[in-house]
């Protein structure tokens, strides 16, 4: 893949996956700055490519009185405060055409959510955009229905599409991952595995997705192992409070470790 199409991403290591991390949502530019300044001490001492993740806001929510952003534009400015800081490219979810325009103003990603990955307007507004678009798998859909999400943004003239695997539905309340997608998502494009997402339980009697972060490791070393170019964690200081997506995001406090373990993988199964 060419990573020269994001701005900023450094080129440490070509062998080594890349990493997009970082809060589910954007609670505040203290908390944004903290675990940014965090993530890019271990991945700069790692080698590891590194993207910062945060929504400006969150639309599918299960209840009406769950957190959804604190406000777009000052979610968007502090983004672009972290990649300004730390010289790192930022990625954000949108989930309307006129968040295209407005977002790209502010970070170097755009991010659709797996539940729209479908919608023909959104993924056109977001690729007239000229950012790099990271499309989610729907969780409804094959590896292979993908190649025609890459290609709605080909056809509108933009040629930088990731994919981000994210699980498939297995039931009501479970997500599972099929490992069989990966070769088969990365002949159309790049492909990310988002390890903390597939974790979610959701579609709780409470309102409140669920989540397994003790399997974030098994996960995350699977995906290594079957060549995916990229992995997507969100992590958090605090997951217990944090105010969107806490159940299924790693400590921060946990990210250096495992990402030495990974590294680790990576180098050893690139040597053969």
């Amino acid at each position: 893949m060419n990573l020269s199409d994001v701005p900023q991403l450094k080129h440490i290591d070509a062998n080594n996956f890349f990493l997009l991390a970082g809060p589910c949502a954007i609670e505040g530019e203290d908390m944004a700055l903290r675990i940014a300044e965090k993530i890019v001490t271990i991945t700069d001492a790692l080698q590891i490519p590194y993207v910062f993740k945060g929504s400006f806001k969150k639309a599918n929510r299960s209840r009406i009185d769950s957190f959804t952003g604190i406000g777009d534009e000052k979610a968007l400015k502090i983004l672009k405060k972290v990649s300004d800081t730390f010289h790192i490219p930022t990625v954000t979810d949108i989930h309307e055409i006129s968040d295209a325009a407005m977002a790209a103003e502010y970070v170097d990603v755009l991010q659709i959510p797996a539940f729209l990955v479908r919608q023909t307007d959104l993924l056109v507004a977001a690729a007239e955009t000229g950012k790099v678009i990271n499309l989610k798998k729907g969780q409804f859909m094959s590896p292979e229905a993908m190649k025609h999400a890459v290609q709605k943004v080909k056809d509108s003239g933009n040629n930088k599409a990731w994919i981000t695997d994210r699980g498939t539905m297995f039931g009501y309340q479970d997500m599972i991952v099929d490992f069989r997608g990966i070769p088969t998502m990365r002949e159309y494009a790049p492909t990310v595995l988002d390890v903390t997402h597939s974790l979610q339980q959701p579609n709780q009697s409470s309102g409140v997705t669920g989540g397994r972060p003790d399997m974030i490791e098994t996960i995350a070393r699977a995906g290594i192992v079957n060549n995916v170019d990229g992995l997507f964690i969100e992590t958090h200081f605090d997951p217990a409070n944090a105010k969107s997506d806490g159940a299924n995001m790693l400590h921060l406090d946990h990210l250096e470790g495992l990402l030495k373990h990974l590294v680790a993988i990576r180098k050893t199964i690139t040597a053969f």
